[in-house]
């Protein structure tokens, strides 16, 4: 069994170190011309730096928090030089990491005590929500927990269609209704199925849209209220998914969410296509809402529990 998990673990950080390539290759282009011509750390070294995490979408006022961090650390030390100059930075990005995502889960998992448990997804359309919850319920399965899939997305046909195809190709139930449906029916529809059944998960999709935010936020919590006529403590957690590929508009959206409901946590998307992985970074930061995922490609196992000492070994290309 210890054999096994090494064998995955390894295989998942190879996929990470993958899918952040893009990422660091920009990143640590722009680093070594931030440092060229100079032995060490001084304020021109610094001014450089802050504009490289800017244009990497770690965001203004992250990359302000971590220039301050090593501006005393250069005070403290008097000299330090270009040299250890990624050292500090790793150090410094998962310090501000660790200060927001608690625990080291490795595999997919959910509180033993809550069952169903209730996972409400919301964010945009196009970031990849609809695979994240088909991929997502592929991985509880995994583990060989029950899952039922609620259609909360009567806006748009093409939604229940996109996720009826994961249900199918997953092998799990979908619970949905007819386009125009009222979402909070549906997401009724689908824990109360879910406890005929004795599921272990509900992970129910909800409408992406964002243009008008009142309606946005009466929407959601109707689907709470409802759902907790079902199970009082629902939902368990409302996990808003991002396209890390739109890197300062991920942002937006996140504070729009977050404004329109209670966010709990984040699934980032599309790190694999892009050089904007370090929005992880200033999302996580600037949010104080832990990432959960990371979606580092395309393939169904491609969807990642966020390690974050993981994460920035890859980000910081470590090698053996």
């Amino acid at each position: 069994m210890g054999l096994f998990k090494n064998i995955f673990s390894s295989k998942k950080k190879e996929t990470l170190d993958k899918g952040l390539e893009k990422t660091k290759t920009s990143f640590f282009s722009k680093m070594t011309k931030a440092v060229a011509g100079k032995s060490k750390v001084d304020d021109d070294v610094l001014d450089n730096l802050e504009e490289v995490l800017v244009s990497s979408d770690v965001g203004v006022d992250t990359t302000l928090k971590i220039i301050e961090r090593i501006e005393s650390r250069v005070a403290k030390d008097k000299y330090v030089g270009t040299d250890e100059l990624n050292a500090i930075l790793r150090e410094e990005i998962a310090g501000l990491l660790s200060e927001t995502n608690v625990g080291e889960d490795v595999e997919f998992g959910i509180p033993q005590d809550k069952k169903p448990y209730v996972i409400m997804v919301v964010g945009v359309n196009g970031v990849g929500k609809t695979t994240t919850i088909g991929k997502l319920a592929h991985q509880f399965k995994q583990q060989g927990l029950k899952v039922v899939l609620g259609a909360g997305d009567t806006f748009r046909a093409a939604a229940i269609d996109q996720l009826q195809v994961w249900a199918d190709r997953v092998d799990v139930p979908l619970v949905k209704q007819n386009m125009g449906s009222d979402p909070a029916s549906v997401a009724f529809d689908t824990l109360s199925s879910a406890i005929t059944q004795d599921a272990d998960i509900v992970i129910i999709d909800t409408a992406g849209r964002l243009h008008n935010k009142v309606n946005l936020m009466n929407e959601l919590s109707k689907i709470k209220r409802v759902m907790q006529k079902v199970v009082d403590d629902t939902p368990h957690d409302v996990l808003l998914v991002l396209d890390g590929s739109t890197g300062q508009n991920a942002f937006e959206q996140a504070k729009q969410f977050t404004k329109a409901t209670e966010v709990t946590s984040l699934a980032v998307t599309k790190l694999d296509g892009t050089a904007k992985g370090g929005v992880v970074i200033g999302i996580s930061d600037q949010f104080q809402i832990p990432v959960k995922y990371i979606g580092v490609g395309e393939g169904i196992e491609d969807l990642q529990v966020f390690n974050k000492h993981e994460f920035v070994d890859s980000f910081f290309n470590i090698s053996e």
